[in-house]
């Protein structure tokens, strides 16, 4: 995966990839916003950068929960970011016949937390040749990963990557635990998702919620154990988000944020270099 994603600059083995965008597009104008901001952070600091937006969401606790601006729309907005911006665009697919059609517009398809054990979605996505990024589902043991990248890799997709983002702990509460990291590792690259780990789902309102407040926690324990990648959903003004808005990232605290990632990496890095 490392090598081969068209448009990725910076490609550093010292560095961490970030991925990183709003939770779902809700508009052309948060897309653009969001991207221009993070493009500039990622030539500052020379981090390998992937904008991330859901072009739907098909996974929400209400049927009145917002989904999407509808398929084709937001699709042409996530390619629009990605010919502007000369950038590398990810978005999650759902269902076996979405791989084909969404890998037209992207260059990496991302497959659910909820959906990584489905083979037929695996395949699919695999023979469009796109990079794939796998999400550890919640539900499942680090070592069971390394079955949904045999799954990709027997397809004859070498680009894969796993995203850790937590383990369920009790009905309303998600854990990380750091030993998984290594362990993925074997499998194949990991990246930690920051944001979709601190969530609380399942609340009684049917509306998710989540601890911001800890990304930085979580970020900084990621990069110290050796991840090879950081995902945040970040937005302008998350208060205003249309999805997943209690777990995201303020845009404008991404620099210090990010600031900070890069200095531990280094620390990091000198550490190794001594053993």
């Amino acid at each position: 995966m490392i090598h081969r994603i068209p448009k990725i600059k910076y490609v550093d083995e010292n560095s961490f990839w970030l991925i990183a965008g709003p939770c779902v597009v809700e508009s052309e104008k948060v897309v653009l916003q969001t991207a221009e901001y993070i493009v500039g952070l990622s030539e500052k600091y020379r981090i390998p950068y992937i904008f991330k937006s859901s072009f739907k969401k098909a996974n929400r606790s209400r049927i009145d929960s917002f989904s999407g601006i509808g398929d084709e729309r937001a699709l042409k907005i996530l390619q629009k970011v990605g010919a502007i911006f000369d950038l590398t665009v990810a978005t999650d697919i759902h269902i076996p016949s979405d791989a084909h059609r969404v890998s037209t517009y992207v260059d990496v398809l991302q497959i659910p937390a909820f959906l990584v054990r489905q083979t037929d979605l695996l395949t699919a996505a695999a023979v469009t040749k796109k990079a794939i990024t796998l999400k550890k589902g919640q539900f499942i043991s680090p070592e069971t990963m390394r079955f949904a990248v045999q799954k990709v890799q027997e397809s004859g997709n070498d680009q894969v990557a796993i995203i850790e983002r937590g383990t369920t702990f009790g009905y309303q509460d998600l854990i990380v635990d750091y030993r998984s990291i290594p362990i993925m590792k074997s499998y194949a690259p990991v990246i930690l998702d920051v944001t979709h780990s601190l969530q609380q789902p399942n609340q009684s309102s049917g509306v998710t919620g989540g601890r911001s407040d800890l990304i930085e926690t979580l970020a900084r324990a990621g990069i110290a154990v050796g991840i090879d990648g950081i995902f945040i959903e970040t937005h302008p003004d998350p208060g205003q988000a249309k999805s997943d808005g209690a777990n995201m990232l303020q845009l404008d605290h991404l620099e210090e944020l990010l600031q900070k990632l890069v200095m531990l990496r280094r620390t990091v890095n000198v550490i190794n270099e001594l053993r």
